[in-house]
């Protein structure tokens, strides 16, 4: 298995198909997945995963990774050695899935990731994870739903989510600053909201948000380096935690690849979001 071989098969876009690398890529050891198609809600798509490692001390901080797609694919099983990954480092891992466009618009898919948080805090503790330290984590679109949850508090609180129990959140090149609407991706997601504004994380930005990790790739054409510095800025301008890094030679796949083992010498991706999570939930 070549790594070149691997990227030639993705797409460059915010919809990669994962399914085959997911199939090939050597996981982590000394994990299992403990829950499979636990169901936060009625329709198909309102189903999670949970991983977690076999032998660690509880409980467990509990990572909840939201997938990309631009909101209208992807699928939490095709992330399998991300979900091995995270509980390798000594975390309980949540992979949810959310109902996808053309089914529906914003803020339904949001809606859902909060439901999946909801489930989360009330089973975590069944499976050894810790309900009191939850931290969002999502890629792509993945990343802008967890980014939504962590700044406009709406969301979790309709959920019936305690904010303090949100410690962080981590964005893999993640759109936050997108208006106006001028790709079929934003257009078909967000472009009947009555309120653009409304739809940006980087509208919520308040000083006592739960820490914000922000990570790009420099060589990323699909979420522009406005999204990650505007977002920085406005929670630096309300004295908000934030920390902000791009990694050079690193695209808006390549950035959620790292996280495997076959591509962690690309960028210390993995390495970075296990230390923020150690550090907000300590």
């Amino acid at each position: 298995m070549r790594r070149r071989t691997f990227l030639a098969a993705l797409p460059a876009s915010c919809t990669p198909s994962l399914g085959t690398f997911d199939a090939l890529a050597p996981r982590d050891g000394g994990v299992r997945r403990i829950v499979c198609d636990a169901a936060y809600g009625i329709h198909p798509r309102q189903q999670l995963d949970l991983y977690r490692p076999q032998n660690a001390s509880e409980p467990l901080t509990t990572v909840v990774f939201i997938h990309g797609g631009s909101w209208r694919n992807g699928d939490r099983r095709d992330y399998n050695f991300l979900g091995a990954a995270l509980a390798a480092q000594g975390f309980l891992a949540a992979l949810p899935n959310y109902r996808l466009v053309p089914e529906v618009r914003f803020p339904a898919f949001v809606d859902d990731c909060a439901a999946a948080v909801r489930w989360v805090q009330d089973n975590a503790a069944a499976h050894g994870g810790d309900p009191e330290r939850i931290v969002l984590m999502g890629h792509s679109a993945g990343a802008y739903n967890a980014m939504m949850l962590a700044l406009d508090e709406r969301y979790l609180a309709a959920a019936g989510v305690s904010a303090s129990r949100i410690r962080g959140a981590i964005g893999l090149a993640g759109p936050y600053d997108f208006i106006p609407f001028d790709v079929p991706a934003t257009q078909d997601a967000f472009g009947v909201a009555p309120d653009p504004q409304a739809t940006q994380p980087v509208r919520f930005a308040r000083p006592d948000a739960p820490p914000l990790l922000l990570l790009w790739g420099t060589d990323d054409t699909t979420v522009g380096p406005r999204n990650i510095a505007s977002l920085e800025r406005a929670m630096r301008q309300v004295g908000g935690q934030v920390e902000a890094k791009s990694y050079p030679n690193v695209d808006h796949v390549e950035i959620m690849l790292a996280l495997s083992r076959p591509f962690r010498s690309k960028a210390p991706v993995l390495a970075d979001v296990a230390n923020f999570v150690r550090r907000v939930s300590a």
